[in-house]
């Protein structure tokens, strides 16, 4: 149950209400735009279906983008109604994001070398790769910066602000259910539902294809198999959520194990095998194939390499835990 507490707030803070209805009012926007890509994403599905080889992994975009859009509605009126549970649950997006995007921004500026060489082995012998198109790559990373690196951070950097988190505790003065877990273990409870949620969603998309210790299982069995680590990782997530060690110790080991079968299979049957069994082929495939990176031992070094900035965040968390179920 919610209850009234007597929040412990500097003696003078600056109320930030303005400033969580302004971030807010952003936010819902942010989802607004979110929602329009769902109707084009159903059309290019509508229009994939047409095309022989093509699977409707696309769906599960919908999913997400359909589910991001009532998110940041959701919390954006939050924010403007002073919500300690929004404050709470757009900060850990915010860093969430903000992590994602800058990972991925170095594998593009580590990959672009190889993106160039390709548009320029398509051009005619003795033709130079058009400046226009160093230009479009420019702008699409400068775009995805602006997005995923840039507008996280600001957004991280409001809400982390101490006047904005005793604004929302001096209007909100209830105990909300993101005040009952600590942030950083709350971020790993959210992300642990999430992950449980889209493996239902990726077992019907790639048709149950899945590596696992050297084989690819697919069919009935990979989709038993995608259904038994969603049950397990939607218990994880309430055992972060109750500070139940035995849930960090079910994660470090699945964290240590899962990229392992994963890359043995890589490594023993190569990536392109999964593509096929999630139902990929023509052009599709084909596209893949091309891909420098998919072969090789780059997919096994980067499962592998994965590992490491995981088990290094649960290690961090670990001293938020303790060895018995938390009481109510």
């Amino acid at each position: 149950m919610n209850q009234e507490i007597t929040p412990s707030l500097p003696m003078e803070f600056k109320d930030r209400k303005t400033s969580l209805t302004f971030f807010g009012t952003l936010t819902i926007l942010g989802g607004l735009l979110g929602a329009l890509l769902v109707p084009l994403l159903l059309l290019g599905q509508s229009m994939s279906r047409q095309k022989a080889g093509i699977p409707h992994q696309s769906m599960m975009a919908v999913f997400i983008y359909g589910g991001l859009a009532v998110a940041f509605i959701w919390l954006g009126i939050g924010s403007i109604m002073a919500r300690r549970w929004a404050r709470a649950l757009l900060l850990i997006m915010s860093w969430s994001t903000l992590i994602l995007g800058l990972v991925i921004m170095a594998f593009l500026v580590a990959m672009s070398g190889t993106f160039l060489a390709r548009m320029q082995a398509t051009q005619s012998s003795g033709h130079q790769l058009p400046e226009t198109a160093k230009w479009i790559l420019v702008i699409m990373g400068g775009v995805f910066g602006v997005m995923f690196v840039i507008l996280p951070a600001i957004w991280a950097f409001f809400y982390g602000g101490e006047s904005v988190k005793a604004t929302c505790e001096r209007r909100d003065p209830i105990v909300r259910w993101t005040d009952r877990c600590p942030l950083p273990v709350l971020a790993v409870s959210l992300y642990m539902a999430f992950k449980a949620t889209s493996m239902i969603l990726i077992s019907f998309s790639f048709h149950g294809a899945i590596p696992f210790f050297g084989i690819y299982l697919a069919g009935l069995p990979g989709i038993v198999v995608y259904f038994l680590f969603s049950a397990l990782w939607f218990c994880v997530a309430w055992a972060f959520y109750n500070l139940d060690f035995r849930g960090w110790w079910v994660s470090v080991i699945a964290v240590c194990i899962l990229p392992i079968a994963a890359a043995i299979t890589y490594y023993q049957r190569g990536v392109m095998e999964f593509y096929k069994l999630a139902g990929y082929s023509g052009e599709k495939l084909t596209r893949l194939e091309h891909l420098r990176f998919l072969h090789g031992h780059n997919v096994v070094w980067l499962s592998l390499a994965a590992v490491i900035p995981w088990l290094g965040y649960l290690l961090f968390v670990k001293k938020y835990f303790r060895h018995s179920d938390r009481t109510s």
